[in-house]
């Protein structure tokens, strides 16, 4: 029984209101034995106290050692300030108590204690049933076992483009241009260019890191190692984002290398058990909250302020489905739904993106909601469009929304060792600085990163460590295609037909997501701009008969020999809203001259590239 002299503060509440005794089974687990918390129903606890019954039936009443008193909200701010001893809680335990705040608690303490019914019926249906902290152990396994797929998925379909982007005899071979950066670059090429193939950038190499990537994501898959496989997996990726240039420019391929190195952290050491990993870290469940956070929100945001009309005036989605990089079967569907429904679209895309992702920080029946409302978002963006392994990823980052209680599992965390909790700390401050710092310079005009963190920020810039994120924030309204044709004599043009864009006008969109290829959609943005430094490389190896290169076609129009003379066109395509008699999908018009027609150059009198106009 507490009294007067106790060590330990106390906290009297009413232990017949449910509402009352649900947070206080919350607050000690957090508190622990540092605080003692007793129904005021408990005989002569009153007395022992010198608290009266008309006092403690109104509020809820703090008594602490030295017999200092404190009620209701104030009562309530010193339990959080005992709860967890840090300056985040006794933060907000001094200015809990300190004007204007003070008296906007106590005013919501007052209207909660009069509407306790209303309260506790909206307590269950925010927070739930359960009193105990949220454990992450279950949604940590998954997710690092998820991680590991995305990976999978993503080095299979990386190996089989190798040869025709990154080898001796493709679009943009690796050797040359490390050559270039370690000469123009020096000593802090390693540095700005972080990658495994300063070591050997041979073609073999590069397939043998790949298939390392593809053997050592089924380890992380299966729970083996997991912390040595993620960080493999993660240098494994950069070292080819790093080297990539364009076509291993996406924002996917930065969000997988950023969700990558937060997986090095979330890994345990040994092997995982089941679906069960070591207690996560309270800041590294905010790292992936913020994470998934920046990627919903800061693409929604992006939409807002690039100023485009087609979003202004909610008529993007009258366009996307057309014009997006590779369509699906269902896009059709999607574009000619009427007019009213495409424009309720646009703005539920825009309520999704900007406010459903501000509930990941709200009470744990939000958050859940959240996550079901993101990761069905994300289905629906994977069933209009082929947008490689981002959904997935996407939708995976959204299982940090909620927590093991939401997947069925009983929530029960262990508190994390306090020497591993600050070593962790440390490592992720840089970290959730950049993060929080990433956000508020899309929400308002900041100053550059501040001068004794601008290495820092450089630092995280080359490891692809935090990222900005925004897709389409500008629509296209129309679709130009790069149609490819050669010729024997200058006369006679046949055309090169590509495994996945629109090309033949009676070819049927296809679902080949989560395989992204690279060429179909570098040359998606090279016909919405100016030509790229690697199209010349992409007519000089078909003029070649490049076999690496060809493979992105569906078929060789020059079997035998390759062709004298190569061009490039423009053609605009619209989907057709039936198909057909003659099966047709597409209907185009033809833009004009792309490229000029080209021929191998004679030694001495090519370009860069090795043809000549």
């Amino acid at each position: 029984m507490p009294g007067k002299g106790s060590r330990l503060p106390v906290l009297l509440y009413d232990g017949d209101c449910g509402f009352c005794s649900r947070w206080v089974r919350r607050a000690r687990m957090r508190a622990g034995k540092r605080v003692l918390f007793v129904p005021f129903q408990t005989p002569e606890v009153l007395d022992r106290l010198h608290v009266s019954r008309a006092s403690a039936e109104g509020a809820i009443q703090w008594v602490g050692p030295g017999g200092e008193r404190a009620e209701g909200s104030d009562a309530y701010f010193r339990v959080l300030a005992a709860s967890a001893p840090g300056l985040l809680a006794r933060g907000l335990s001094i200015a809990g108590r300190l004007p204007p705040f003070s008296l906007i608690a106590r005013r919501a303490y007052r209207a909660i204690a009069r509407h306790r019914d209303l309260a506790g019926r909206a307590d269950r249906m925010l927070f739930g049933s359960a009193t105990g902290a949220p454990s992450y152990r279950r949604v940590n396994a998954l997710f690092l076992r998820g991680v590991g797929l995305v990976y999978l998925i993503a080095f299979t379909s990386l190996r089989r483009q190798l040869p025709g982007l990154y080898g001796s005899r493709g679009l943009r071979p690796m050797r040359p241009f490390l050559r270039q950066v370690r000469g123009a670059l020096g000593r802090s090429c390693y540095a700005r260019v972080p990658t495994l193939f300063w070591l050997g950038a041979s073609d073999r190499a590069q397939l043998r890191l790949c298939a390392a990537g593809q053997a050592v994501s089924v380890l992380m898959i299966a729970g083996i190692a997991p912390r040595a496989s993620a960080a493999f997996l993660w240098a494994a990726y950069l070292s080819f984002v790093s080297a990539g240039r364009e076509f291993l420019s996406y924002q996917w391929d930065a969000l997988l290398l950023e969700t990558g190195l937060n997986s090095v952290f979330l890994a345990p050491v040994r092997r995982i058990q089941g679906w069960r990993t070591p207690p996560v870290p309270a800041y590294q469940v905010l790292l992936m909250k913020l994470l998934s956070f920046r990627l919903h929100f800061g693409s929604g945001l992006s939409k807002l302020q690039s100023g485009d009309r087609h979003w202004r005036r909610l008529t993007a989605l009258d366009h996307h489905f057309e014009t997006q990089p590779l369509p699906t079967p269902a896009s059709r569907f999607f574009h000619f739904l009427p007019a009213r429904a495409r424009k309720a679209a646009t703005a539920l895309v825009l309520a999704v993106e900007c406010g459903v992702p501000i509930l990941a920080f709200g009470p744990r029946r939000l958050r859940s909601v959240s996550s079901a409302i993101l990761s069905g978002f994300q289905g629906a963006i994977q069933l209009s469009g082929n947008y490689g392994f981002f959904n997935l990823l996407g939708a995976l980052l959204t299982l940090w929304h909620s927590d093991d209680e939401a997947l069925g599992a009983e929530a029960r965390e262990r508190e994390v060792a306090g020497p591993v909790r600050a070593l962790g700390l440390l490592l992720a401050a840089p970290l959730l600085f950049l993060s929080f710092w990433e956000i508020l310079a899309r929400v308002r005009r900041l100053p550059e990163v501040p001068k004794p963190l601008r290495s820092l920020d450089e630092r995280a810039v080359a490891f692809r460590a935090v990222n900005s994120y925004g897709l389409f924030s500008v629509m296209t309204a129309s679709r130009p295609e790069i149609v490819l044709e050669g010729s024997d004599d200058g006369r006679d043009w046949r055309a090169y037909r590509l495994r996945y864009k629109p090309g033949d006008l009676r070819a049927r969109p296809r679902f080949i997501a989560p395989h992204q290829p690279r060429l179909d959609w570098q040359l998606w943005f090279a016909a919405l701009g100016g030509v790229p430094r690697w199209f010349e490389g992409l007519l000089a190896r078909l003029l070649e008969g490049a076999p690496e290169v060809l493979a992105y076609f569906r078929e060789n129009p020059f079997p035998r020999v390759p062709p004298r003379y190569l061009r490039a066109r423009l053609q605009e395509y619209r989907l057709v809203r039936l198909p057909r008699r003659e099966g047709r999908y597409w209907e185009r018009r033809d833009r004009g001259s792309y490229f000029p027609a080209v021929r191998l150059a004679t030694p001495g009198k090519g370009g860069d590239e090795g043809v000549a106009v």
